[in-house]
């Protein structure tokens, strides 16, 4: 697929030059952050626009690709995976022209939940689940025995923090 082709049906990531938000973009996506399934009108009245300029700035940023998707967000051990863990992964020096092709496996295994490409001395962080420990050993060992993984250190997750509004009394906590 060339460049030209792929561009139409993957949407690129807005640098900070290609987009301009205003204080209501801002506040926007402030609330959708917080509540992505906030409706349009209440999301209108939070940020004090009409419902109809609401949904027309909601549409704009993501046409632009401010807001680059809508997620649930999935309790793992609802699906039989309640063990998480972040692993860093080093490369191999010759593997990292071939980088896309290592990300692609990566975000198809079934353990990894998110992986973010990094600078610094590992390549990439991966959050995983799995259902137990030998499930998670089973899957360090596996990416250890890939040729272009050079190293990997896992940490394991006891508790996740999420973010929350400065109004909201208490942490909310998930696995």
């Amino acid at each position: 697929m060339s460049e030209e082709s792929s561009a139409s049906t993957v949407r690129r990531a807005a640098s900070p030059n290609d987009v301009r938000l205003d204080p209501v973009d801002r506040a926007i996506l402030r609330e959708l952050e917080l509540d992505a399934r906030i409706p349009n009108n209440a999301l209108a009245e939070r940020v004090g626009v009409a419902p109809s300029t609401c949904l027309t700035r909601v549409r704009s940023l993501r046409e632009r690709g401010v807001i680059r998707g809508f997620h649930a967000d999935v309790d793992p051990a609802a699906t039989g995976r309640p063990l998480q863990a972040m692993v860093s992964v080093r490369l191999q020096a010759a593997a990292r022209r071939r980088m896309r092709e290592f990300e692609d496996v990566l975000t198809r295994l079934p353990e990894v939940r998110a992986c973010w490409f990094l600078a610094g001395v590992d390549d990439y962080l991966l959050n995983v689940a799995a259902a137990d420990s030998a499930a998670l050993r089973d899957f360090v060992v596996a990416l250890n025995s890939r040729e272009e993984v050079a190293n990997t250190q896992t940490s394991l997750i006891f508790e996740q923090v999420r973010r929350r509004p400065a109004n909201d009394p208490g942490p909310v906590r998930g696995r």
